[in-house]
């Protein structure tokens, strides 16, 4: 699975075109902002876009869906609890296939209610839920700092370290890591109570 990672608009979002190299199909993960620049990427590698899948429902993670849509005939995929238009709504531990390719959604509320994550190919795509350095914001409406813990803690942590991650924004030092590099360093993911994640967040 070859990942096409694009910076786009002005709060650094990530889009990502995933590419199954056996077929030339593909998904985009959270089309946004630069739209034309996905467009080249697309035609230049001869693709075949089976899905726009969207991590969570936020408009600076879904602002291209329809003309993305419209461009490619993919089918539109969310959580199935997303308030957004969508054609698939997926729940925890369903499959998302493309080509030989295959994408494990794993359900990660707390910066929002509809947060999932994608799981495959020894990669993770987590959305806003957690950022190299740090994590979504959890102040927004449908936030849950307590959900937000346990997403992080109780699915996250338990993941395999060797997993490279890819966020939904470049908000760290680097635009990728491993989330074995993440339990070690970002101080969102150190063992602590939920009550001291709380605090931590500014609630409680």
């Amino acid at each position: 699975m070859k990942v096409h990672q694009v910076e786009v608009g002005n709060m650094q979002n990530f889009t990502y075109i995933l590419e199954d190299e056996d077929t030339s199909d593909a998904i985009i993960i959270d089309p946004s902002w630069d739209l034309d620049e996905l467009k080249r990427i697309i035609e230049k590698n001869n693709l075949s876009i089976k899905y726009v899948v969207n991590t969570h429902h936020h408009f600076d993670h879904t602002i291209g869906n329809e003309a993305m849509v419209k461009e490619t005939g993919a089918k539109l995929i969310q959580f199935k609890t997303s308030t957004l238009r969508h054609d698939i709504g997926v729940s925890d531990g369903d499959k998302i296939k493309f080509g030989n390719s295959e994408l494990s959604v794993l359900y990660t509320p707390g910066h929002s209610k509809d947060s999932m994550c994608l799981l495959g190919d020894g990669k993770i795509f987590s959305g806003d839920t957690l950022f190299v350095g740090t994590c979504g914001r959890t102040d927004l409406a449908g936030g849950d700092a307590r959900e937000l813990y346990h997403s992080l803690v109780d699915i996250l942590r338990m993941l395999d370290d060797d997993l490279v991650m890819y966020p939904g924004h470049n908000y760290g030092s680097t635009p990728t890591s491993t989330l074995g590099i993440q339990k070690r360093t970002n101080f969102v993911m150190q063992p602590r109570t939920e009550q001291e994640f709380l605090q931590i967040m500014g609630i409680g």
